[in-house]
């Protein structure tokens, strides 16, 4: 049997009628063209008859870099929100022709996946030296570092978290709560994450005059839970801001479990706002990140980094809301 011809994109400008140039500008979405959305519509009806897919070896030989962006994701537990903010970073810049490739940092080096993988840029939710990000960038890679303090800008990702516990911690004093305690992960490696949460609380408490919070750490478990709130309860702690919903919907847990309600006894406040806590017992009161806009804030930097590799823009990560349910 004959082997199949590789369908080119001089094919898809043939059916289209159109130049391969211009299949080119439609297909790899290069800015500053103008392009009837009619043209558009027939390049996209010709690659879908013809089975059309673009060869990566020559793309990267065409742009000089590769199409792929490297998604670092510091080793923790991943939440509800972390999958989200991967599902929609995936998919904003598959719309730029970018294919996104996701590892859990392992202790293996980021420049060592640089060379393996040739990236046209990474993503890091884990931290980067500056002796990796100078590598990576001698080998033409742009780095989007998150954690960083560093010359991509500061240290956006703390900041943003910082400012979700100062959020959680101003809502409970609007509702007339003096004493505040704080539901902790039992996972360390939420460290990063919990540090800049608790010390927004913490500066919260302080601004507002009141003692530091109480804080406690709640497993996923109901008994674990149960004396959490017994022994907040007895030290004179009328609300809780939680590390994320998880331990938010535990606490609630446990607290109906010692005889207590919420937000009568202990109010509670999450973060993340899972599709879950709309029916917890009450429905919670959280903080939504909002992982749509901060997805489009990175491609936005990993699309400004490709166009000018010798840019430094910081990524806000700061995009949150209150949402008020009936836990707090």
């Amino acid at each position: 049997m004959a082997k199949r011809r590789r369908v080119t994109s001089i094919d898809v400008a043939k059916e289209a009628g159109v130049s391969q140039t211009t299949v080119s500008y439609v297909l790899n979405n290069v800015p500053y063209q103008t392009i009837p959305a009619e043209t558009r519509q027939r390049i996209y009806a010709a690659v879908e008859k013809l089975g059309y897919t673009p060869s990566a070896a020559a793309r990267t030989l065409r742009l000089g870099r590769s199409d792929i962006v490297l998604l670092l994701i510091a080793n923790m537990p991943l939440g509800a929100t972390a999958i989200e903010l991967i599902e929609h970073l995936t998919a904003d810049l598959e719309q730029h022709g970018l294919s996104v490739i996701t590892r859990i940092d392992s202790g293996r080096a980021v420049a060592s996946l640089g060379k393996s993988l040739t990236p046209a840029a990474v993503v890091s939710f884990a931290p980067v030296s500056e002796e990796h990000r100078a590598d990576l960038r001698s080998a033409g890679v742009y780095v989007v570092d998150v954690w960083g303090d560093n010359d991509d800008g500061p240290n956006v990702m703390a900041r943003g978290q910082f400012r979700i516990g100062r959020m959680q911690a101003d809502h409970l004093v609007s509702q007339g709560h003096t004493r505040l305690g704080y539901a902790a992960p039992a996972d360390h490696r939420l460290g990063p994450f919990l540090d800049p949460r608790l010390e927004g609380v913490r500066r919260g408490c302080a601004e507002h005059g009141f003692t530091s919070p109480s804080v406690r750490q709640v497993a996923l478990e109901t008994a674990a839970a149960a004396d959490a709130a017994h022994a907040w309860r007895a030290e004179g702690v009328t609300a809780v801001c939680a590390f994320n919903d998880e331990v938010a919907i535990a606490l609630l847990a446990g607290i109906r479990a010692t005889g207590l309600s919420a937000p009568g006894d202990l109010a509670v406040i999450g973060v993340d706002d899972i599709p879950l806590g709309q029916f917890a017992e009450p429905p919670l009161t959280t903080i939504n990140q909002h992982m749509d806009a901060i997805a489009a804030e990175l491609t936005d930097a990993v699309l400004d980094g490709l166009r000018s590799p010798n840019s430094r823009r910081a990524v806000p990560l700061e995009s949150a809301t209150l949402v008020i349910r009936h836990s707090a």
